[in-house]
């Protein structure tokens, strides 16, 4: 008997349901698979063990191959969705329609179970799977037809009647692509080939312009009083749904009149016509946020930062927030519209100026955009009166653009920095116009490091800002971001020499940026890495660092089920997974604590996340995800807490490691201050010990780890609490990276350099003690 005979029987006999446990899937033909997997349909969770294993075993086949289905199999097929859904109130009509799509014969007459079926599922209260629902319906007739669109229709406003007088004029096969971007939740993932599919249905394309258009002429009706306004039912639950389905299509698309119109719609579902702290559509911003997830364009988040900065609900940012980290993470794997900025007016040294009589106002972009005022040629240091008074829409407006501005460079700066782990390539001739000759942009890609392959692969690195000129190249040459992990030990150090010598402030941490490789001890446990597992770490802390880093994470608490969890983030196109175990520990006072565990790595395959050994990660996912680890213990470790007082097993953790060894984080910043110190006043009185900063004072030697900041004093190796005074970092010194940590390093160095010149009478106490 063939494999695919004793499947079926096991299948379909229950006295035969271990005959699966012999047969070889990979023997089964394509279309013996197909019968196999309409039989499958039949069985459900009262069934025995063994036919429910044999069902999984097809099912799991047909994940890895595509099965095809005989006339016959397409009949049996619907005919096991009609009894499906009358034992169950529900079926998968996906099923159905994969069926047509990949049948091997003519269609057969499936009439009368297609009639059965959809009366079955209009009798429901809630309708699932439109799409699906007008696809299947099409081949009862034209009367079962016009049933369904009458009922998909019925309550669901304007905006959903179109969508579906449109998908039911549609053909067959185009009614079969729409069905697979059906949503029964917002929240559900589509595969994003479902949707490049719709997008390419020329009458639907059509149909999300005019749905966007009439979403955005409600929302200005409101706004005039011309529609009442009533909290967060601007639209319909399914109009929600319809317009979040247009707007990915068109987002997918990249359709030029999308950006001003999203200007148009976004205020209007954001912000109430009165002064109610409440929104139009709550439920579409999200679901607009969602879309930019899934196919950002720096229109669409510039356009969400702003209505964010306007909405008044006091929950809405912090989510908007969370939602916004990862469109923009998204964004740098869209490399074809990334790189897009708006030009505004501004000249090409980054320059605007408006004149307000007397006055000229000037808006400057280097680091961020700077609103600055001007009479006859000078600066003044503050907005002139008569301005204030005189021209309050122009001070508006340009306080606005400032805004716009400062929005689209972050969303910039996110995309360029997330692109490391796609290893995103732009082409030459649009890099050198649309970002380093970009008026807004310039500035800020200047103090970046880029590769330019000038020869098939050859590779020429440089920094824009200390270059004469760019390198010749094809107009078609790639460009990418240089990173260390990619450059031999030699060139990196030049780099890094570079930038402090001519005291280059990169808008994120490249040159010096930290480089994590696999260690002996994770080559051994193989799947997993202990690099920064049992450290004790301020969990609130961590978790805003999870949704400032665009990580995914459940909150830990001390309640059944939730006291341990692994955050997660996707990286590389959606390719690669990292998890970040941690586990919910206690409360230390009023603060909670969480203890870190192993990190772990997933790969996308066959539409399932399968964990993958640490060897197989690409390097650079590898390195950037094990970076933001390390960026998360490093900030939140109870380690790096000067007054931490608590004894017992965690003031063990807390001396083991705020004196221990350095993480690659420490490690950078210790190569920052060899290169830093010889150019600073009180360089003669310090020197770099292993894990320490020596500082020399008049009183005493102190010894400031690079890790912790903590500080030790010689020669008993004291403890010194310097708690840091809560200001901003001094901007005066330069930095060739943006650290906290190395700021608060040197900030101590320099009081400790003077330690005569104290004040504070918790510091002198201490060192009155010591002494």
């Amino acid at each position: 008997m063939t494999a695919a005979a004793r499947l079926m029987r096991a299948l379909t006999d229950p006295e035969h349901a271990e005959d699966h446990r012999d047969a070889d899937l990979s023997q089964v033909t394509d279309e013996e698979l197909g019968s196999l997997l309409v039989a499958s349909h039949r069985i459900d969770v009262s069934d025995p063990p063994a036919r429910r294993t044999a069902r999984a075993a097809v099912v799991r086949a047909a994940g890895e191959r595509q099965p095809r289905y005989t006339p016959d199999a397409c009949r049996r097929m619907f005919e096991a969705l009609v009894e499906e859904c009358r034992e169950h109130g529900w079926a998968d009509l996906g099923a159905g329609l994969d069926v047509l799509r990949h049948r091997t014969g003519p269609l057969p007459d499936l009439a009368a179970p297609v009639r059965t079926l959809v009366e079955l599922w209009l009798a429901k209260d809630t309708v699932r799977q439109p799409y699906a629902l007008l696809a299947v319906a099409g081949h009862g007739g034209e009367e079962t037809l016009r049933a369904a669109v009458a009922h998909l229709t019925r309550d669901v406003g304007p905006i959903v009647a179109d969508e579906i007088a449109v998908a039911a004029a549609l053909t067959p096969a185009e009614r079969i692509l729409l069905s697979g971007t059906d949503r029964d939740n917002r929240f559900l993932q589509i595969p994003a080939g479902a949707w490049h599919r719709s997008a390419g249905i020329p009458a639907y394309a059509a149909f999300t312009r005019r749905a966007l258009e009439a979403a955005a002429d409600r929302t200005d009706a409101i706004r005039a009083g011309e529609i009442p306004y009533r909290p967060d039912k601007a639209f319909t639950d399914r109009e929600v749904t319809s317009l979040g389905q247009a707007l990915r299509v068109a987002l997918l698309r990249d359709e030029p009149w999308l950006p001003p119109l999203l200007d148009r719609l976004l205020p209007g579902i954001a912000l109430a016509p009165t002064a109610a702290r409440t929104l139009p559509s709550q439920a579409l911003l999200y679901e607009v946020a969602r879309a930019a997830q899934d196919f950002p364009t720096p229109e669409l988040v510039t356009a969400l930062r702003a209505a964010r900065g306007c909405v008044r609900h006091a929950g809405v940012p912090r989510q908007l927030d969370k939602m916004l980290k990862k469109a923009e993470a998204a964004l740098a794997e869209r490399t074809d519209v990334a790189l897009r900025l708006p030009r505004l007016d501004f000249d090409a040294e980054g320059l605007l100026r408006r004149t307000a009589g007397a006055y000229e106002a000037v808006v400057t972009v280097t680091d961020t955009a700077v609103l600055t005022w001007e009479k006859d040629g000078r600066p003044l240091r503050a907005l002139p009166a008569p301005v204030r008074r005189d021209h309050a829409a122009l001070v508006k407006d340009l306080r606005d653009l400032v805004k716009r501005v400062n929005a689209h460079l972050a969303t910039l700066l996110r995309a360029l920095e997330g692109g490391y782990t796609v290893d995103a390539v732009h082409p030459y001739a649009r890099w050198r116009t649309d970002l380093a000759g970009h008026p807004l942009a310039r500035t800020l890609v200047g103090r970046l490091i880029w590769e330019i392959e000038v020869a098939p692969g050859e590779w020429t690195a440089v920094l824009p800002e200390t270059s004469d000129r760019l390198p010749a190249a094809p107009d078609d040459a790639s460009v990418r971001l240089w990173h260390p992990l990619r450059s031999d030990p030699d060139a990196v150090r030049a780099w890094r020499d570079l930038l402090t010598e001519h005291r280059v402030r990169q808008p994120f941490k490249q040159a010096f940026r930290e480089i994590y490789r696999l260690t002996p001890a994770e080559e051994e446990t193989r799947d997993h890495s202990h690099r920064f597992a049992a450290h004790l770490v301020h969990y609130v802390r961590m978790r805003a660092l999870f949704r400032a880093r665009g990580w995914e994470s459940r909150r830990l608490g001390p309640w059944g089920g939730a006291d341990d969890d692994a955050a997660d983030r996707v990286l590389a196109a959606g390719l690669w997974r990292v998890r970040f175990h941690h586990v919910w520990s206690d409360w230390a006072g009023d603060d909670e604590l969480a203890s870190t565990d192993r990190v772990c790595f997933d790969r996308l395959t066959g539409g399932v996340w399968r964990e993958a050994p640490l060897a197989d990660v690409p390097p650079l996912v590898f390195s950037e995800a094990m970076r933001d680890v390390d960026l998360f213990v490093g900030v939140t470790s109870i380690a790096t807490d000067p007054d931490w007082t608590e004894s017992g097993p965690r003031r063990a953790y807390w001396e083991r490691t705020a004196f221990g060894g350095l993480p690659e984080s420490a490690l950078a910043r210790r190569e920052a201050l060899e290169r830093l110190l010889p150019r600073l006043k009180i360089a003669d009185r310090c020197t770099l010990d292993g894990r320490f900063l020596r500082v020399r004072g008049d009183l005493r030697t102190y010894k400031i780890h690079l890790f912790s900041a903590n500080i030790l004093m010689e020669p008993d190796d004291s403890y010194l609490c310097v708690v840091p005074a809560r200001r901003p970092a001094d901007r005066t010194l330069f930095l060739p990276f943006d650290d906290e940590r190395l700021a608060l390093i040197l900030s101590k160095a320099f009081l400790l350099a003077a330690d005569t010149e104290i004040t504070d009478e918790t510091i002198l106490r201490q060192l009155k003690r010591a002494a």
